[in-house]
């Protein structure tokens, strides 16, 4: 397997747990999903919230690979957080609508990518004005990480409320995609 298609199925996976933990999500309203429980990031709401800030950041960093993917164009757009505490999203819908966008253009994106672009390294500058450079590759592997971490706190949140969403596993998403048509 290519490092492009690893990619293109951590997408999918993405998407894929991102809709499980939504759907799981819904069900306990405005109220519990902003409350407090002790989390890193306090609640369901904002630690979902959070993906959505931090992949945000990082889409907008890849947004200057020298490929210059035309996916990206609407994160281009996009007004750049400047916290990763920052929250402009009030209702669980438009964190809903939100996730949604952004799944389908890091669909896109990925599926954008050329082999050779995964080869160079990508320079970027923090909000603290501090510059990298990174392998690109090595940048997308700790993105899709970054969000399996976090999914993963939601999923115990959830399960702590009683909710189970069932398999979280890639290999869950792999049966899925084998099943005969």
């Amino acid at each position: 397997m290519s490092l492009k298609h690893s990619f293109e199925l951590l997408a999918a996976y993405t998407r894929w747990m991102n809709v499980k933990v939504y759907d799981a999500s819904a069900s306990l309203g405005e109220a519990m999903l902003h409350a407090d429980q002790g989390a890193f990031f306090g609640s369901i709401f904002r630690t979902l919230d959070h993906l959505i800030t931090a992949d945000t950041i990082w889409l907008k960093r890849f947004a200057e690979h020298p490929s210059n993917y035309r996916s990206l164009d609407p994160v281009r757009l996009m007004a750049h957080p400047y916290s990763l505490t920052e929250s402009p999203r009030a209702t669980f819908g438009d964190l809903c609508e939100t996730r949604q966008r952004m799944d389908e253009v890091i669909i896109e994106f990925v599926g954008e990518i050329a082999e050779k672009d995964l080869d160079q390294t990508l320079t970027y500058t923090n909000r603290s004005n501090k510059s990298f450079a990174y392998p690109f590759d090595s940048l997308l592997l700790h993105f899709f990480n970054h969000q399996t971490h976090h999914r993963g706190q939601v999923t115990t949140l959830l399960s702590q409320n009683g909710i189970d969403v069932g398999i979280t596993d890639l290999a869950g998403l792999l049966a899925e995609y084998s099943r005969p048509a």
